[in-house]
């Protein structure tokens, strides 16, 4: 379970929100127009369900925390991981769901995440859940009501002691993973899979879309060749279980819970061996972080 899914079992909070009805004043009375509700329902973490009467106006934006997480602050130019579910406020239409599909990752400023999504998530706690109400832009005639879930960008969970022999993995003050290769010993020929952090969210199955953060070291002299981590990079997202990435990946992350890490020693056969990658010849480790795990067997069923 993600921070959002350990802040309660089932969250259904109504949001006292400042709009006004479109065509439901009355006549000047006494008497004041009740303020419209917004609720907000569903499992955390899933989907939301919005509720409102409609059409509303939207006079002001605003931001409502429906319930806030416990994890570090969003910094600004670091990475962001959002779910968000949007509905026009003229009619309650859908306008967009990343629950459906996977999260976005973002870098935390404004030209990447547009102003007002920005000022939103600026200073948020990741695990949180917020109600984002927006005005209209320029050219259009219906404001958004909208709920933006702030993932972790890194593993959380428990730690575990590695086996003997293994690369060794110090993390960053961020989650930044540094691998420290034997590169004196002969590397295993099999598939070694070392859970690092345990997690406590849905396990990994085959057809699903995992978004992770991750780094790539030649076990040969311990070089990184790649990384989600490196400046102006962001968690990836893709299918798993599907032959779409590296054999060693779809045997290895396969069962994970969402929110592990897990360390990774691949060879050749079970990595690019047979191909004209430059690495066809090495035998890889990977430190991965699984943050998200969406659709499958389960969500068509």
């Amino acid at each position: 379970m993600t921070a959002v899914e350990r802040a309660g079992a089932r969250t259904r909070r109504v949001v006292v929100v400042a709009l006004v009805l479109v065509g439901g004043v009355a006549a000047c009375t006494d008497t004041p127009e009740p303020v419209p509700e917004v609720t907000v329902g569903g499992e955390p973490g899933g989907t939301p369900e919005l509720e409102f009467v409609t059409p509303l106006a939207v006079t002001e934006t605003t931001v409502e925390v429906i319930a806030e997480g416990t994890g570090p602050r969003l910094v600004d130019g670091g990475p962001v991981l959002v779910n968000f579910y949007a509905e026009s406020a003229a009619d309650g239409s859908l306008i967009n769901d990343t629950f459906s599909s996977e999260p976005r990752a973002y870098e935390l400023n404004e030209e990447s995440l547009g102003v007002e999504i920005y000022r939103a998530l600026h200073g948020q706690r990741v695990g949180s859940r917020l109600l984002h109400i927006v005005v209209p832009s320029e050219g259009q005639t219906s404001g958004t009501v909208s709920v933006l879930d702030v993932l972790p960008t890194r593993a959380e969970g428990e730690a575990l002691d590695p086996r003997e022999g293994l690369p060794t993995v110090t993390l960053a003050s961020d989650g930044t993973p540094t691998v420290s290769v034997p590169v004196e010993v002969t590397p295993p020929t099999d598939l070694v899979v070392q859970p690092l952090i345990r997690g406590t969210g849905r396990q990994v199955s085959p057809g699903q879309v995992i978004t992770v953060q991750y780094v790539g070291v030649r076990w040969s002299d311990g070089t990184v060749f790649e990384s989600s981590w490196d400046a102006g990079e962001l968690p990836v997202s893709f299918p798993i279980g599907v032959e779409s990435v590296l054999e060693g990946w779809d045997a290895g992350l396969i069962e994970q819970a969402v929110g592990s890490q897990v360390l990774l020693v691949v060879p050749p056969s079970m990595a690019y061996g047979g191909t004209p990658n430059e690495l066809a010849e090495e035998t890889l480790v990977f430190v991965v972080d699984i943050l998200s795990a969406v659709g499958g067997p389960e969500a068509a069923s």
